[in-house]
């Protein structure tokens, strides 16, 4: 199958509240004990996307413009410096070279958010200053999630205090792998309150949960619990964002919308680095849950080489020629 239209709207950057919030919801177990996943039915039709959907020339371009602004620009690493997070801010501020901006017809092209450790959020909030990009944090004891719990919510609470407009949060895998599902519902809850007006994005680390129908289920908890994202994974698991985890997710935040008129975003994250993996999420994202999700308040892909590549399709696009990927640093 293919489409000739690019996604619709602006590629510009959006607002990123434009959606009501969502409040959460009592534990409804037996919805919850009702999720299932056919493990088979979704391989199949997760192995159809590559091929389903083909876009090109001035589409292509525009459909990798959107995925520009959906992005969650991150570095997390250990020997981040200030002067890293302000390269890459302003590398989030112009993501493509003001030469190709202007032959693509695009003004005011930015990323939708820089994503670092609570450390890095001072500079990256002075760096992003009047840009209306936001500053996310992963928190709570990222990447395990295995620190004491008052420690997890003091550190929501601090990189709030520090301007940090989202918090990525780690959900305890152990509640999943045995079950314990008031108990995640309850610690999201937690993690929600300290959040307080930032918005949380609940990271499952699906790579760990054992099985599809565990990540079925730990989504529905997440945003039973005010989850305003759910997102696959840390990037430090090792396996990481996948299609059939990504499908499971979808038909999960379908579901909540259908049953409560919510919208959750969602936030594939790890191993997505190339622009045609991009184009693959951005086509599940418009067939399963619609184009309403196809905006930065509603999608994100946490990454950091992503951008480089997509750049550099811009740039064939533009010139016909390939440049090389040195040619594109974050910073």
């Amino acid at each position: 199958m293919t489409t000739d239209t690019a996604t619709e709207g602006t590629v510009q950057h959006l607002p990123q509240t434009v959606e009501p919030r969502n409040p959460g919801m009592a534990l409804d177990m037996d919805w919850v004990m009702r999720a299932r996943a056919n493990r088979s039915a979704i391989e199949r039709r997760a192995a159809t996307l590559p091929g389903r959907r083909s876009v090109k020339k001035a589409h292509q371009a525009a459909w990798l413009a959107r995925a520009i602004s959906c992005i969650d620009l991150t570095t997390l690493a250990g020997d981040d410096t200030a002067g890293r997070v302000a390269r890459l801010c302003a590398k989030a501020r112009q993501p493509v070279r003001a030469d190709l901006l202007e032959a693509l017809g695009l003004d005011g092209l930015s990323v939708g958010a820089v994503c670092v450790y609570h450390d890095m959020i001072g500079p990256a909030v002075a760096a992003l200053n009047g840009s209306g990009i936001p500053v996310a944090a992963v928190s709570t004891g990222f990447p395990a999630g295995l620190s004491p719990f008052h420690l997890r919510v003091a550190e929501i609470e601090e990189s709030v205090k520090a301007g940090a407009a989202e918090i990525d949060i780690v959900i305890s895998r152990r509640l999943v792998l045995t079950g314990d599902w008031q108990a995640l519902y309850d610690e999201m809850r937690a993690f929600r309150a300290a959040c307080g007006e930032a918005h949380v994005k609940a990271i499952l680390a699906t790579g760990e949960l054992g099985t599809l129908q565990n990540v079925a289920r730990a989504s529905l908890v997440c945003m039973m619990a005010g989850a305003d994202f759910i997102k696959t994974s840390t990037g430090k698991e090792s396996v990481n964002a996948t299609l059939p985890v990504s499908l499971v997710m979808l038909r999960a935040i379908r579901d909540y919308h259908e049953r409560t008129g919510f919208r959750v975003g969602y936030k594939p994250a790890g191993g997505i680095s190339r622009a045609k993996d991009s184009l693959v999420y951005l086509a599940l994202m418009k067939e399963e849950l619609g184009d309403r999700w196809l905006r930065p308040d509603l999608f994100r892909f946490g990454a950091s080489s992503l951008l480089g590549d997509i750049e550099r399709q811009l740039e064939h696009h533009v010139t016909g020629a390939y440049s090389a990927s040195w040619r594109h640093a974050m910073g």
